[in-house]
């Protein structure tokens, strides 16, 4: 029975309709749509990291010639949030949130328009020093993480369109 148990949840899982993103290898639609996007100049800190972070993730696909272009507009924010006794922030918020769109470079035609976005909390301390490190510690993680969120969903609207 245990050896059967397996083999009933395999056959379950491949009759769900999940379709693996990348699976087929370079051959696939939504690896070869990821090679040919360029990512558009970003200003200011928080758009270097954000084009590193995505060319890191597209180089992993390979290089063709580029067919899309992925525009992307940041909003970096940093809030304080808890008062102390004596009047100082405590606690700060830093968001970051991204607005992209993919487009196609032979016709303009906008193919995906979507957002994302995420926060960190950033404990306030004594040492100036030690806070601003972890405000651009944060914003490092952050870049990351909306990275792998863009990249995951146009990943899914190549996938679609072909």
């Amino acid at each position: 029975m245990r050896r059967l148990l397996p083999l009933v949840v395999l056959a379950a899982l491949s009759g769900c309709g999940l379709k693996p993103i990348y699976g087929g290898g370079p051959g696939n639609a939504a690896v070869q749509g990821l090679a040919a996007i360029e990512v558009s100049q970003m200003p200011g800190r928080a758009g270097w990291l954000m084009s590193k972070a995505l060319n890191d993730r597209l180089a992993a696909a390979g290089s063709d010639a580029a067919r899309y272009r992925l525009d992307v507009r940041l909003d970096d924010e940093l809030e304080g949030l808890g008062l102390l006794n004596d009047d100082t922030i405590g606690r700060e918020r830093r968001t970051l949130r991204a607005r992209y769109q993919l487009v196609e470079l032979e016709t303009g035609a906008i193919l995906l328009d979507a957002t994302a976005g995420s926060d960190a909390g950033i404990d306030v301390v004594s040492s100036e020093y030690a806070t601003i490190a972890a405000e651009q510690s944060a914003l490092e993680r952050l870049t990351e993480e909306v990275a792998d969120q863009i990249v995951t969903r146009v990943s899914l609207a190549l996938r679609d369109a072909q």
